[in-house]
């Protein structure tokens, strides 16, 4: 763990393979398991569970749980206090030994604060949940989601700006153009 910066009050358990450049910040807890790229920032009280895939360049901020079964790949954004789960029928009488339900986030997604990811879900490269939103299915790429359950209410761009759908459909932000055929947004090569 050459290049990694852990805060005395962190906890990593012996096994934990984090990448050079990661920072994990108080009172962070990262099981044995987990595998962590780099250049990652954990904030302030996150835990990451044995069975926990995060990649390169991964931001998770203050207060949110990544539970076992959880990927994430690179690029992706985890707002303050947002949740993962991973059993849909919990039972404090009937645990599950280590059966959990995978949830893969893709590539460049962001995930709003206080928002809850109800497992079993993939969420597609590049889209963005709106904070508070509880996600009950799979979310394609770029799309634009809010509310409970969930509803897609536009696209995203790859920097995040809200596509307005107009031919072409350039981000007003970064000047990207996409194409959107089938209800599958993509990028066009430049």
């Amino acid at each position: 763990m050459s290049d990694v910066f852990v805060h005395p009050s962190a906890v990593v358990d012996d096994g934990a393979d984090i990448g050079p450049g990661t920072k994990v910040w108080h009172f962070v807890h990262v099981s044995g398991g987990a595998k962590i790229g780099k250049n990652c920032v954990l904030g302030q009280n996150v835990y990451v569970g044995n069975k926990v895939v995060i990649g390169n360049n991964v931001k998770i901020q203050n207060n949110v749980s990544v539970y076992d079964n959880v990927t994430l790949e690179d690029d992706v954004f985890c707002g303050p206090s947002m949740v993962f789960t991973n059993d849909l029928t919990p039972r404090a009488a009937f645990p599950k030994n280590g059966e959990f339900i995978d949830t893969i986030v893709r590539k460049g997604a962001t995930i709003g604060a206080n928002a809850t990811i109800i497992c079993g879900v993939e969420l597609g490269e590049h889209c963005f949940i709106g904070a508070g939103t509880v996600i009950t299915k799979d979310v394609p790429a770029h799309a634009l989601v809010v509310g409970n359950p969930a509803r897609q209410i536009g696209w995203s761009c790859l920097c995040g700006k809200r596509l307005v759908e107009r031919r072409p459909i350039t981000c007003e932000g970064c000047g990207r153009t996409y194409s959107l055929h089938y209800n599958t947004m993509a990028v066009e090569p430049e």
